[in-house]
């Protein structure tokens, strides 16, 4: 996993804007993380609660921006996506050794 990830995450990096100082580039990271979500949050909310049909393209297109925010934001805290998604990883399995439980996720 770490291998896909980490060249994800050195591509999409390249794109983060040079003029910004380390701590303008967590901020516009970690915001951006918030506007992105909020973006995919609106395109379920609409399918769920409005029944509208649910645009997969303009979700998937959402959940790259917030990926690259993810891989932004990991990188101005030195951090790599491998590493992220590794430590998530045994974090669950830690947590959910046989699978989710309701009774392990809270």
């Amino acid at each position: 996993m770490e291998a896909g990830l980490d060249a994800y995450q050195q591509a999409a990096v390249r794109t983060v804007n040079p003029a910004l100082d380390a701590d303008a580039r967590l901020l516009d990271a970690a915001c951006g993380l918030a506007e992105e979500a909020g973006e995919v949050l609106a395109h379920v909310r609409k399918h769920v609660m409005q029944g509208r049909p649910l645009d997969r393209a303009a979700a998937a297109e959402e959940l790259g921006d917030a990926l690259w925010c993810i891989a932004a934001l990991a990188r101005s805290l030195g951090l790599s996506l491998g590493e992220v998604g590794t430590g998530n990883l045994a974090k669950l399995r830690a947590r959910h050794p046989d699978g989710f439980s309701a009774d392990a996720s809270g």
